[in-house]
């Protein structure tokens, strides 16, 4: 089954979004790394795969993929970065513990509530596209 060919109202209205990202301030290799990471989080190896070609095609480096699943642990990703990463991980497991007040102002101090605000969105709309490829059972390499 073809998800966007059974309801392409929908699909469209996905794809408007997703093509909104591009113009956040956002840096795109910032916003492959939250699409990367949730995706790792959530079990979608076709994003992951998608996301990870992206992102070395803008010069991500591979040290910083490989250790993107332990950021907290590395010393490759700036202090925004980490802050990004660490909202984006809260917003994808809402449903454990929410979004943490100091998580929330670190990220809102860092980066004020413009970019507060596009990160949750990058976040919530790689949220939606894995769920659409894992229930579609979309498999990495076939795009």
């Amino acid at each position: 089954m073809k998800i966007n060919e059974a309801e392409p109202r929908i699909y469209k209205a996905m794809a408007v979004a997703d093509n909104q990202l591009p113009e956040f301030d956002i840096p795109q290799k910032t916003q492959e790394l939250i699409r990367i990471r949730v995706s790792q989080i959530n079990g979608c190896g076709y994003c992951i795969d998608y996301h990870t070609k992206d992102a070395i095609k803008l010069g991500e480096t591979t040290q910083r993929l490989f250790a993107l699943a332990a950021w907290w642990e590395t010393p490759f990703f700036t202090e925004e970065e980490q802050a990004v990463l660490k909202l984006a991980e809260e917003v994808t497991r809402i449903s454990e513990h929410g979004v943490s007040d100091e998580t929330f102002n670190n990220a809102l101090s860092l980066l004020g509530e413009k970019k507060l605000a596009q990160v949750i969105f990058i976040t919530t709309t790689i949220n939606s596209w894995n769920r659409i490829a894992i229930s579609m059972h979309m498999v990495a390499g076939q795009d």
